[in-house]
C-alpha cells in the first residue's frame, strides 16, 4: 500500500477539485432546471458516458454483485444527486460542499455498526464535534446569532450517509472489481431509471427550446455528469481500492476549501457563525478519521 500512498494523494486531490467544483455546477444548473430535471440529467449524463465501458465490461461481473452494485448505484449516484439538488434551491453551495464534509464520519458510524470495525474512543469525540459543526452550520444566520433551523440541510446529511454506505459496500464487496467496472456497471443499473424520470416525467425537452436559461443549464450539468459523477467516481473508486474507505473518504477535508472558494466567487455571503461551524466540522473530521490504522474489518464477511 504504502507505494500506492504518492498516486493516492495526487488522484485524492484531482479528486477534491472536481467534486469541490460540483455544488456551484449544481448552483448553475438549478437556474434553468428544477432539481429532479438536473439530478436525472446528470445521471443521464454519466451513464452515456460510460455506457461503452460498461457494455464491455458488465459479462465479466459476477451475479453475486449484482445487489451491491445497485446499491452503489442508488447511494453512490442516484439518491445523492436528488438530494443534493434539492438542497441547493435553500442553502448556498459553499454550505452544501461543507455538510458533505460529515462523509468520513458516516463512514466510520456505518463499519462500526454493520461491520463491527473497532474504533478507539477519540472517534466517537471527533464525531460529536462534527455533528456540532453541521447543527451551527444549520442554524447559522447573520452575525453571530443562530437563525431558524434550515431543514433542507438534512437532505445534504442524507446523502452523506448514501455515501458512508456505500463507500463501506465497495471496499467489504465489491474490492475484487476494477473500479471503473464498479462504476460503469452500477450507472447500468439506475441509468434507466433517470433517463424515463427525465424524458418521460419531466418538461426537459420542451424547456430546451422554449426557456432562455435552460440549455446553459443543462450544459453545467452535463460537464457534471460526466466530470462530477462518472470520472470522479473512477478515480474515488481507484483509490478506494488502493488504501481503504476512511483515505479515499478524507477527500472531504479537501472539497469544502474548494467549494468555499467557488461559492465566496460567485457572491455568496458567508458569516460568522458559518465559519465556525466550518471548523468544528473539519476539526471533528479530523479527529474521528485521525486513527485510520484502526479501521480493519472484523467478525464480518461478504
Amino acid at each position: 500500500m504504502n507505494k500506492n500512498r504518492p498516486l493516492a494523494w495526487i488522484l485524492l486531490f484531482v479528486l477534491a477539485l472536481i467534486w469541490g467544483s460540483s455544488f456551484i455546477l449544481i448552483k448553475k444548473g438549478l437556474v434553468g432546471l428544477t432539481p429532479y430535471e438536473l439530478g436525472s440529467l446528470r445521471i443521464v449524463a454519466a451513464t452515456l458516458f460510460l455506457l461503452p465501458s460498461a457494455l464491455k465490461r458488465f459479462s465479466t461481473v459476477d451475479k453475486k454483485s449484482y445487489p451491491f452494485l445497485i446499491s452503489v448505484g442508488l447511494l453512490g449516484s442516484l439518491v445523492p444527486s436528488f438530494l443534493f439538488a434539492v438542497a441547493q434551491t435553500r442553502i448556498e453551495s459553499s454550505i452544501t460542499g461543507v455538510i458533505n464534509g460529515l462523509t468520513p464520519i458516516f463512514t466510520i458510524l456505518v463499519g462500526l455498526l454493520i461491520y463491527k470495525v473497532k474504533q478507539e474512543p477519540k472517534v466517537f469525540l471527533g464525531i460529536l464535534v462534527g455533528f456540532v459543526g453541521t447543527a451551527v452550520l444549520i442554524s447559522a444566520g447573520k452575525g453571530m446569532e443562530l437563525a431558524g433551523f434550515n431543514v433542507y440541510a438534512l437532505l445534504v446529511v442524507l446523502a452523506t450517509i448514501c455515501y458512508g454506505t456505500n463507500l463501506n459496500f465497495i471496499k467489504f464487496h465489491l474490492g475484487h472489481l476494477k473500479a471503473i467496472t464498479v462504476t460503469s456497471a452500477s450507472l447500468i443499473f439506475v441509468g434507466p431509471l433517470a433517463a424515463t424520470h427525465l424524458f418521460g416525467f419531466t418538461d426537459f425537452l420542451s424547456k430546451l427550446t422554449s426557456v432562455a436559461e435552460t440549455p446553459i443549464s443543462t450544459f453545467y450539468v452535463v460537464i457534471l455528469g460526466i466530470f462530477g459523477t462518472a470520472i470522479a467516481l473512477i478515480i474515488f473508486n481507484k483509490v478506494l481500492q488502493m488504501t481503504d474507505a476512511l483515505f479515499a473518504s478524507s477527500v472531504t477535508y479537501l472539497i469544502p476549501i474548494i467549494a468555499v472558494i467557488w461559492g465566496v466567487l460567485d457572491g455568496e455571503s458567508l458569516y460568522p457563525m458559518h465559519y465556525l461551524g466550518m471548523i468544528a466540522v473539519g476539526v471533528g473530521v479530523y479527529i474521528a478519521n485521525s486513527n485510520r490504522a484502526a479501521y480493519k474489518k472484523s467478525g464480518s464477511t461478504e
